[in-house]
């Protein structure tokens, strides 16, 4: 099984290189093939600049193979030639933008379980902003204001990004919607990956990471870990 990534926004700059790097040495390295999805970004038409900010961040970074999927819709999720591209990538990166289109774009496709397939097998699924909030069992949809089913890869979680800007408002809402899950607030240009031993997760970046669970918040700071099932430590 691979690793997970949640990134909480305000990729490709500053501080975010931490988690970046990370993912990149667990994914192989340098030479591991990056697979940039940028769906997300896809309803306003973002899609070309996001995608091109990322294979020139990740370039920056080391990487020698960097592609973008040309997954923009229902219809391109369940192309063969886009699931084969995500089978054979080792860090797979979904950017932000438009979180429900997103969810509902992977939800079920070809595409994602090309995607799976490549986790299980020891890829990376990484994710910043939307990104990240799709891979959990939920995600707040705040252009509806309602909690959605996300594609489950952290169950009982629900990612609060930009959680230094304006994502911890979010958090008396979704404390009220979802009672039993454990809320996690990203900060920009932080990420959370779970490459603790035993289920533990390291914060990277600029800035920490806040859980809350039963009405309680608790703060992690960068270079600390924590469990997504127990308190921090």
């Amino acid at each position: 099984m691979g690793y997970l990534v949640l990134e909480g926004g305000a990729e490709f700059g500053g501080r975010m290189a931490d988690p970046d790097r990370r993912a990149l040495a667990l994914a192989g390295g340098p030479e591991a093939s990056v697979v940039i999805i940028p769906t997300a970004a896809a309803p306003d038409h973002n899609h070309e600049r996001a995608g091109q900010n990322g294979r020139r961040w990740f370039a920056s970074l080391g990487a020698r193979q960097v592609h973008i999927a040309p997954l923009l819709d229902r219809a391109s999720a369940n192309e063969p030639g886009v699931a084969a591209m995500l089978a054979a990538a080792r860090l797979i990166y979904l950017l932000g933008g438009f979180t429900h289109y997103l969810g509902q774009t992977l939800q079920g496709s070809l595409a994602w379980q090309a995607a799976l397939e490549a986790h299980a097998a020891g890829a990376v699924i990484a994710g910043s902003s939307a990104g990240a909030m799709v891979m959990c069992q939920f995600y707040y949809d705040p252009q509806r204001g309602v909690v959605e089913q996300g594609l489950a890869l952290a169950p009982n979680a629900c990612v609060l990004p930009h959680h230094d800007t304006f994502g911890q408002r979010w958090a008396p809402r979704l404390s009220s919607l979802l009672p039993q899950a454990v809320l996690i607030g990203i900060d920009e240009r932080t990420g959370l990956i779970n490459d603790g031993p035993e289920g533990t997760w390291t914060v990277y970046g600029q800035g920490s990471v806040t859980l809350y669970r039963h009405g309680q918040a608790q703060r992690v700071a960068s270079g600390k870990t924590l469990s997504l099932d127990e308190k921090p430590r």
